[in-house]
């Protein structure tokens, strides 16, 4: 099985030119069950650098330019698009104290395969519109080519033409222990490659407020801007997590560092580099923990807690109710709504699962086929006539945020892309569509179902901003 896939991987990268996806991908592995000691003589100097210097090898630089729009003499961007200010000045005026720039950052980057695959954060390569990348102790620069990225994990996959590189050896996220020393290994501040030394702090942090999808290795080796998208590693110099972020009020380190652990690298990259992006099951509930009173309701004590099912999703076709405990998944123990919104995820759509579910104290289970998100949260049409937009629903929640009539029908244009089709025929964040041709427009199915039904070569859009009707024309 292993030369088989070899094969293909060695196929795969000759035909790199024609395809920017491969069909699998094999994990250089480190030994699964590594031993752990401690200097035993006072004649011994502890020294980790032949045990990481292969893996500093492994750590790039990246870097990512993008063209941004800034306000010029720093007004606040608020008040342009405050309601007020637009009827005395109109909705243009803004516009006059817009300026483009090109806006160029640096990060870190992980070598994991020998023909070309990098792994690095997605917020380093966010809207890039060129990506570059420098190998360790070389001065030659590479041009990127972005094979896949997942916000909702700050995961992100590139490419550089090159077949003599050093992947770094993948460690496995069961074998880490609190105390575990550890190297970060990165390009901060954009002064060259360092390495700094610390512990594993802490494990499994999941409500940290910086990714979606969260199951952070916290850590206390300094960790500052420039390291995102370097290697956290072992010992060993096996890698272990991603650094990803710091928690600090002045922007430089104070000790709390989180890293994205191994095992959730491999799966998110697996999927990136097969298919070019992650899809992740989806049920349609709000969730919660179960607190002090409200364990003394349920038998269980612990779980997901429903909080509240929306409407055409998988759980409120299936019966989903609102109260109701999940205790496992396909027999499998949820411990609290993160841990069920890690193990849904992990499934892909159309899959079926059984929930085990405490109702009214008593046991049940349901068999339910999981949704899409990524259809719900994001359109684009074949045609990619609306490429650049980011499309929501319209709820109480959008209509206080961007202080929507109360009475609007639509869909929300929650941001526009920067250098987008979108952007240039003038849709703007806020804007609300609708109607499409003649079709009034309710819904995100409502607008998919309009964008496939005209196969004309313009298509008339009609949006509401700030209360006026606009009508904008998309080739």
């Amino acid at each position: 099985m292993k030369n088989t896939i070899s094969k293909k991987l060695l196929l795969l990268s000759s035909l790199f030119a024609g395809s920017l996806f491969a069909q699998s991908f094999n994990f250089d592995l480190a030994p699964k069950a590594p031993q752990r000691i401690a200097p035993n003589s006072s004649n011994q100097i502890l020294s980790f650098h032949n045990s990481i210097k292969d893996a500093m090898d492994s750590v790039v630089n990246i870097s990512a330019k993008r063209h941004v729009s800034s306000q010029m003499g720093k007004l606040p961007l608020q008040m342009f698009n405050d309601p007020l200010f637009k009827k005395f000045f109109g909705d243009q005026f803004g516009n006059q104290f817009q300026e483009n720039r090109v806006q160029r950052s640096l990060g870190s980057g992980v070598i994991i395969s020998k023909d070309g695959y990098i792994v690095t954060n997605y917020h380093v390569i966010e809207n890039a519109e060129e990506i570059t990348v420098t190998l360790s102790n070389s001065k030659t620069e590479y041009n990127a080519k972005l094979i896949g990225k997942d916000a909702a994990s700050d995961i992100a996959v590139i490419r550089i033409e090159s077949k003599k590189l050093s992947p770094i050896k993948f460690g496995y996220s069961n074998n880490l222990r609190i105390g575990d020393l550890i190297f970060a290994i990165g390009n901060p501040f954009g002064i060259g490659e360092t390495v700094t030394q610390g512990i594993i702090s802490a494990l499994n942090k999941n409500k940290v407020g910086i990714n979606k999808y969260e199951n952070f290795i916290q850590t206390d080796a300094s960790i500052n801007p420039g390291n995102s998208g370097g290697a956290l590693v072992d010992s060993r110099g096996a890698l272990i997590g991603l650094n990803s972020a710091i928690i600090s009020k002045s922007g430089g380190n104070n000790g709390i560092g989180f890293a994205i652990p191994v095992d959730m690298l491999k799966d998110v990259i697996s999927k990136l580099i097969e298919n070019g992006k992650v899809t992740r099951g989806y049920l349609g509930v709000v969730l919660d923990d179960l607190s002090k009173d409200l364990s003394k309701v349920y038998n269980h004590k612990k779980g997901a807690l429903i909080l509240d099912v929306a409407a055409n999703t998988p759980a409120s076709k299936y019966g989903i109710k609102r109260g109701d405990l999940i205790y496992a998944i396909n027999n499998k123990i949820v411990k609290d709504r993160t841990d069920l919104q890690h193990a849904i995820a992990k499934y892909s759509p159309n899959t079926k699962v059984t929930l085990q579910i405490e109702r009214n104290n008593k046991n049940i289970e349901i068999s339910i086929v999981l949704g899409n998100r990524t259809s719900l949260a994001v359109i684009e049409s074949n045609e990619k006539v609306l490429s650049g937009l980011k499309l929501s629903n319209i709820d109480q929640n959008t209509i206080k945020q961007y202080r929507l009539s109360p009475s609007i029908k639509g869909v929300l244009i929650k941001s526009v892309e920067a250098k987008s089709k979108a952007e240039k025929v003038g849709f703007q964040a806020g804007d609300v569509i609708i109607q499409i041709e003649d079709i009034e427009i309710t819904n995100l199915k409502n607008t998919k179902s309009a964008l496939k039904k005209y196969k004309r070569k313009h298509k008339r859009i009609y949006i509401n901003r700030y209360g006026q009707t606009l009508l904008l024309v998309i080739k």
